[in-house]
């Protein structure tokens, strides 16, 4: 990977190096087209049905207990479903019809780790660690050879890693640990009465950085500011990758889902005011690695589950809609007795955006982006024409 110069970094403005302090790592593709596509990962396994909640399915309320006095008052965005309170300015793309909402997604993963879910979501392969690259990599293959990526981290997500080559810029001579580094580390202070103390304090801290509520939703509102800043520079970035987390709402999941999607909604809202008139040619995809189970814990949470929502956003976007073939909540429809059931594959999902969005032939496009994933029929009219 090619580093970049001193004198480069400082050429892209002193607000880049603010990236650093917002918990969301940032990392960014050069294209050679007027288009942007922003792809931005919900780390943690974000609560699909507590985003767009199927307000009018008639086992909701019964079976998300508190959580569903949190769509009361929210706005419908059609019979049945409704849109979290916390996110006016989606809404407002959504009345704008550049926002699409597409629902009971879900990769082809289904044991419910992190870490591996994750790994699929990024590499867009069956199983995980598969693939040992990313398909936004794989993206940039398909695209003009001169195009280029950055990573504004100290390392590259996987969804960027590959063979085509990606420049990267550390802030410290000393990269961050890996989140997979992370957890061996806390399996190995399990035991130690001493140490675990200090280590959970640590990691727990690690986590609020990268909390999309923190100082309600300011530091994602900046990330979303810079961002658009780097899509927007003459012969700047086209492509752009920004990592968030604090989606893994075990416990207390109203107040904390509430600050993660403010934080969201704000990125989006500065993304758009940010890229101005370039808004007409942007695609917003955001995901998560899998949902959460249906029915509220005993800490007022939820747990890892499986499909979730995944959103389009963009003045691309042939929005206004929702698209599921809703499987019902009621308890013999849940999988494994447990989560929401996947009807659509986010892969379908990613391929076909990816493919109207670039101008590139759909069966060719998804081969290529998911090569273990039997694809199916591309999705149609996910963009305006």
């Amino acid at each position: 990977m090619n580093a970049l110069s001193r004198r480069n970094f400082v050429g892209l403005g002193a607000s880049a190096m603010l990236a650093t302090a917002f918990g969301s790592r940032i990392a960014f593709a050069r294209a050679a087209t007027e288009r942007r596509f922003v792809f931005i990962i919900q780390r943690g396994a974000a609560d699909g049905l507590h985003t767009v909640a199927p307000v009018g399915d008639p086992a909701y309320a019964g079976q998300r207990g508190q959580l569903a006095e949190d769509f009361a008052t929210a706005p419908k965005l059609n019979d049945l479903f409704a849109l979290h309170p916390s996110m006016k300015n989606i809404y407002g793309l959504y009345g704008a019809k550049q926002a699409l909402f597409l629902h009971a997604v879900a990769s082809p993963y289904r044991d419910r780790s992190h870490f591996d879910g994750q790994n699929v979501l990024e590499t867009g392969g069956t199983s995980a660690y598969q693939l040992k690259d990313g398909w936004l990599n794989r993206l940039l293959s398909m695209l003009p050879a001169d195009d280029k990526a950055i990573a504004l981290a100290a390392t590259v997500p996987m969804a960027l890693r590959g063979p085509v080559e990606v420049a990267s810029y550390a802030p410290s001579s000393l990269p961050d640990a890996s989140d997979d580094l992370l957890m061996r580390v806390s399996q190995m202070y399990q035991a130690d009465q001493q140490l675990h103390g200090i280590w959970e304090q640590a990691t727990a801290t690690k986590v609020l950085t990268s909390d999309l509520a923190s100082d309600n939703g300011k530091n994602a509102a900046d990330t979303g500011a810079l961002t658009a800043k780097m899509l927007s520079a003459p012969g700047g970035s086209r492509i752009a990758m920004i990592e968030t987390g604090g989606w893994d709402t075990h416990a207390g999941q109203k107040g904390r889902l509430a600050g993660q999607l403010n934080g969201l909604d704000k990125m989006v809202g500065e993304l758009q005011k940010g890229l101005g008139p370039l808004w007409a040619n942007t695609v917003v995809l955001v995901a998560t690695e899998f949902g959460r189970t249906v029915k509220i814990n005993g800490t007022q949470g939820t747990d890892h589950g499986t499909a979730s929502c995944a959103m389009l956003m963009g003045g691309a976007v042939n929005g206004g809609r929702v698209l599921a073939d809703w499987p019902g909540l009621a308890d013999g429809s849940l999988y494994e007795n447990r989560d929401l059931k996947p009807t659509l594959g986010l892969d379908t999902v990613i391929g076909s955006t990816l493919s109207a969005h670039f101008d590139l032939v759909p069966q060719t496009a998804t081969k290529k982006l998911f090569p273990e994933v039997q694809m199916a029929k591309p999705l149609q009219d996910l963009l305006r024409a």
